[in-house]
């Protein structure tokens, strides 16, 4: 296998991407995160009326997509930034570990900010990976806003914001592998900060696919939403959700031009469905779907009569739910 490189993205218009620096993104990626499987279940299948296959960024070694970008975020910092040695970032979960996860295998210092009463496993995943964990704020704003004061006095400190063309560049890894897999006419994917999303797009119009795309929000937080169909950002108000993986309320800019030219729409989501799309993925596959990444499965089952006859993907884009959380929504 030839040496994986540090790879970073040249940026051109909203989001500059080529399938080379996908493909070196993957070869860096290979090292720690194995290519996850798209299975079509045939149970869910029936269920939903819906051909319909699943991403499983919940096999990955941290249970989330998000462990890609922290990988060329952190190759990328080390060429550009060589005596940066401190990461901060904020997070409801998936993010700190990935950059905890890249920092530990760097050598670097992680200090993740998470919201006061965040989720208990996913604090201890990030402790466990070597972090210094803060809990500050009521969600993920706030946490990012503390995150920020701590970089005024250490010159050695980077933020890592949770939408980067950095990390782009990895977590569209798994849409080359989606895409490589077979062909679709309508993917979903869960909408936090836009990452995910953003790399199914750019894939997506790499290979000249004619693939829609369809985001996916949950109501309790509906700032893409709205900032989707306005034109620009919308900021919405905290509230509590059993996906905190996508419990955003102010979007990132450039996230939303990404996906303003890339989407077909965002659809909302209720935290009823989202419950019924988890035990769904359990009975069915025997999967463990977080709030989030059950998500897109929630928007499927309330479009299924448009997907009639259509090749649907969805990705489950992770797994890290809570022991007594998983527990409530299968009883």
């Amino acid at each position: 296998m030839p040496e994986a490189r540090p790879v970073s993205i040249v940026t051109s218009g909203p989001l500059g991407l080529t399938l080379a620096e996908t493909d070196a993104a993957a070869l860096l990626i290979r090292d720690a995160v194995p290519p996850t499987p798209a299975y079509r279940w045939p149970v869910l299948c029936e269920r939903l009326g819906v051909d319909l296959t699943l991403k499983h960024e919940n096999h990955t070694p941290l249970g989330a997509f998000k462990v890609r970008g922290g990988l060329t975020y952190v190759a990328a910092l080390r060429k550009r930034a060589p005596h940066v040695t401190h990461l901060v970032c904020a997070t409801r979960g998936n993010h700190g570990q990935s950059v905890a996860f890249a920092a530990s295998r760097a050598g670097l210092r992680a200090t993740i900010v998470a919201p006061a009463g965040n989720s208990a496993e996913k604090n201890a995943a990030m402790r466990a990976l070597g972090a210094e964990l803060i809990e500050h704020g009521r969600d993920f704003d706030e946490a990012k806003a503390h995150a920020a004061h701590l970089l005024a006095t250490d010159a050695s400190a980077e933020f890592v914001p949770s939408y980067h063309p950095d990390l782009v560049v990895g977590v569209a890894t798994y849409a080359r592998e989606l895409f490589a897999a077979g062909e679709f006419d309508v993917v979903y994917v869960p909408v936090g900060l836009g990452s995910g999303i953003s790399g199914v797009i750019a894939v997506r119009d790499l290979l000249g696919l004619q693939t829609e795309i369809v985001g996916v929000v949950s109501e309790r937080f509906p700032a893409y939403a709205r900032s989707f169909a306005r034109g620009e950002p919308i900021e919405t108000e905290s509230a509590a959700t059993i996906a905190d993986g996508i419990a955003v309320r102010v979007p990132d800019p450039v996230a939303l031009a990404v996906i303003r030219a890339g989407a077909a729409r965002i659809v909302t989501v209720s935290d009823d469905a989202i419950r019924q799309a988890m035990r769904w993925i359990f009975t069915d596959t025997h999967n463990v779907a977080e709030g989030a990444g059950a998500a897109a499965v929630a928007a499927i089952a309330s479009e299924r009569e448009r997907l009639h006859g259509k090749r649907v993907a969805a990705i489950l884009s992770g797994g890290n739910v809570d022991a007594e959380v998983f527990a409530a929504v299968l009883a």
